[in-house]
Order: structure tokens, then sequence, then C-alpha cells
């Protein structure tokens, strides 16, 4: 990612007033390699969230360039010329409650991939597969997302975004509303299956312990600029710039027992 910048028209405002925009995401430079591990960490409202949706081509930048594999994401080609971006990407979303269609089964949720691009095969028999991977029965696939617990449908919805055997996941705070036990399983999970399958993994959290077990770098962000990046364990335990000292410090911790 070279500039890349996202800004927004705010709404409202009196009539023939000058345009007001807001900036999400101001001139963003990145590179992430393959097969390494990056994570983003900031406040709320820092631009987390925007360059993800960027780098996927899910929103337009209003300025800068991003390109896969050597090859140039277009936002605004339509949905159809952008299919190979969806061949080689996957993304786990937040809220596992809100990002499964409570209409279609299991089965039919984790195979949309496949259907969706096409891809040749034994459909079912891969998502069979791919349930067994993340921890699910395979039978499961004709229940609902109604009749899995929270960490069983996160655990769906990475099975879907691995089922057409994408080099790059993304996950945009994909543990941050499951409870403590079960997002220490969905962690491991997915270091397992990031070894297994040689991903190359970027992800989004507010919870720093989650990139230090799991990401090789980190960068962090603040008013839709990168203030800092660099590997995980020197950013984090000898951070450079004021803000990630303020980010570290505002983590709570448990006083070690006196006497």
């Amino acid at each position: 990612m070279r500039g890349l910048t996202r800004r927004f028209r705010q709404r409202g405002g009196r009539l023939f007033t000058p345009k007001r925009w807001t900036t999400a995401l101001d001139d963003a430079d990145l590179d992430v390699r393959a097969g390494s591990a990056v994570g983003i960490i900031g406040e709320s409202g820092s631009g987390k969230s925007t360059l993800v949706r960027l780098m996927l081509g899910l929103d337009v930048p209003t300025g800068g360039t991003v390109e896969v594999a050597g090859r140039a994401v277009d936002a605004r080609a339509g949905a159809r010329s952008l299919h190979w971006l969806r061949r080689e990407t996957g993304i786990v979303f937040q809220d596992p409650y809100a990002s499964l269609d409570p209409r279609m089964s299991v089965g039919r949720i984790v195979g949309e991939p496949l259907w969706a691009l096409g891809i040749e095969g034994d459909r079912r028999a891969r998502v069979h597969e791919v349930l067994t991977d993340v921890g699910l029965e395979p039978k499961m696939a004709d229940r609902y997302p109604h009749e899995f617990s929270g960490g069983q449908r996160q655990r769906v919805a990475l099975a879907r975004a691995i089922v057409h055997r994408p080099r790059l996941l993304v996950g945009d705070e994909p543990l941050s509303a499951l409870d403590v036990t079960v997002r220490a399983q969905i962690l491991e999970l997915i270091r397992e299956l990031r070894a297994a399958q040689q991903l190359t993994l970027v992800m989004v959290s507010h919870d720093i312990g989650v990139v230090q077990n799991l990401c090789d770098e980190v960068l962090v962000m603040k008013d839709g600029r990168i203030v800092e990046e660099g590997p995980t364990e020197k950013v984090l335990l000898a951070p450079q710039v004021a803000y990630t000292r303020r980010l570290l410090a505002s983590i709570p911790v448990i006083d070690p027992p006196r006497g």
C-alpha cells in the first residue's frame, strides 16, 4: 500500500456552505511480506478497519494505491473484476452473530466462496474437510447459526475464510466478541491454521496480547496515520513513540501480591 488515503464527506450542514470532510486514513504506506504475520493496533477510530477494507478492495480509496502479489487492486472496477483478489484473500469479522446469515445452513455459509468464485471439485467434501480443520464435526454442516455458541460461530466464520485456500487471512477484531476461554481456543486455532496452510496473516486487534502472541510485526495507528511499526518484540518492549507508550501503559495489569 502506498499513500493510501480515505476521506468521508460529513453529512448535514447548511445549504451553500463548503463541504466538510473527515479523514479516516491519511497517506499510509505498508508492506506485508508473504508468510509474515502483521498486527495492527490503536484506539477506536484510529483507521485500522479502514486500512483493512481498502487492502481487500471492500472500499474505494480517496488517494493512493494497493497491490496484491504485484497486481493493482481497483475497487471501482466492479465485483467480478476482483474475483482474483477474493481468491487470494479471506477475512474473519468481529461479530460471529452478525457475520453469518441466519437463513443459511452452515454448509452453505462455509461453501459459499467455492460457488461464488467458481472453484471446481467436490465442494461438499471440501466443506466437510475445512469444518474438521477448525474443530467442528462435518455433520454440523446441516445445522444453522442459531444452534451454535459464539465460539463455534467464529469457527464457522474462520472455515468460510479459508475454504477456498487463500494466501492472505485478515482478522478484523475476530476475538473481541468472545469470552476469555473461547478467545484462547480461537487464538490457538488461528496459529495452527497459519502454520499448517502457510498463511500470511493481518490481524487487527484492541488486545495487544493477541498481537504479541500471533504476530511477527506490528504497526501502531493514531488518527488515521501509522505512527510506529517494526518487529513486535521491539515495538512492544521498547516503543519509540509517546503514543505507543501511552497505549501500552493503558493495559490493565494485576498487581503482584505483597509480602
